[in-house]
C-alpha cells in the first residue's frame, strides 16, 4: 500500500515539475520577444509572471520534502525526489533572469536604442533551443538529449565573450551610446546565464536516468 501511495506522489510530483517547466519556458520565450520587439507590456507580464513561479517553486520542494519525510523512498525514487528539488530550483532561477531580461526592455525604453554589438536573433534561438531540449529530456527522460545540451553550453559562452569585446570596442567609437551598449551586454549575460541553467538541468536529467553525476562538465 505504501509503495502504491508514493507513486501516486512521485507522479503528482512530476506533473507540478512538468507544468512549472512550460510555465518558465514560455516567459522566457516572452522576455527575449520583448526585447526584440520593443513591447514594455509584455515585459511588465513577464514580471508579474513571476509570483506565480515563485509561489509554485516553494510548493513543490514543499511536497518533495513531504514524501521524503513520509516516505523515506530509496533507489530509484530518492534519486527523483533530489532530481525534481534541483531541476525545480533551476526552473526558479531561470525565471528569474527572464525578468531581467524584461527589466532591460524597460531601460530600453527609456534611452535611444542600437543595433545588438552581437546577432542577437541567433544567440536567443540557441539559447531557447538549449532551453526547450533540457526540458524535453526531462519529459522524455532522454540523457543523450540532456549530453546534448551540456555539450552546447561552451558556445554560448564563447558567443558572450565576443560580445563582450566587441561591445568594449564599440564604446570607445561611440561613447554617445554606452548606456545602450551596457544593456546590450547584460542581456548577452542573461542569455548566457540561461544556456547555463538549461545545462545545470540537462545534468539532472543525465543523473536521474543513468545515476552519473556530471556537474562542471559545461561551463557553468
Amino acid at each position: 500500500m505504501m509503495a502504491i501511495h508514493l507513486q501516486e506522489e512521485i507522479n503528482k510530483l512530476k506533473r507540478a515539475l512538468l507544468d512549472q517547466s512550460a510555465r518558465v519556458e514560455r516567459e522566457v520565450q516572452r522576455a527575449m520577444q520583448s526585447i526584440e520587439r520593443g513591447d514594455t507590456v509584455m515585459a511588465s507580464e513577464v514580471i508579474d509572471a513571476d509570483l506565480v513561479i515563485n509561489a509554485k517553486e516553494v510548493d513543490i520542494e514543499e511536497d518533495c520534502l513531504k514524501v521524503l519525510a513520509l516516505h523515506q523512498p530509496v533507489a530509484a525514487d530518492l534519486r527523483f525526489i533530489i532530481s525534481v528539488i534541483k531541476i525545480n530550483s533551476d526552473l526558479e532561477r531561470i525565471a528569474d533572469v527572464a525578468v531581467n531580461i524584461a527589466k532591460r526592455t524597460l531601460q530600453f525604453d527609456a534611452v535611444k536604442k542600437i543595433d545588438a554589438p552581437f546577432d542577437y536573433p541567433v544567440m536567443m534561438e540557441k539559447v531557447l533551443k538549449m532551453l526547450k531540449n533540457s526540458l524535453d529530456s526531462l519529459v522524455k527522460l532522454n540523457a543523450a538529449v540532456a549530453n546534448g545540451v551540456i555539450d552546447a553550453d561552451d558556445e554560448i559562452d564563447d558567443l558572450h565573450r565576443l560580445t563582450y569585446d566587441t561591445a568594449k570596442k564599440r564604446i570607445l567609437e561611440q561613447p554617445a551610446h554606452l548606456q545602450a551598449l551596457l544593456l546590450w551586454v547584460a542581456v548577452s549575460r542573461h542569455l548566457e546565464r540561461i544556456a547555463d541553467l538549461s545545462a545545470h538541468i540537462a545534468e539532472d536529467v543525465v543523473y536521474l536516468v543513468e545515476g552519473d553525476i556530471v556537474r562542471h562538465r559545461s561551463g557553468g
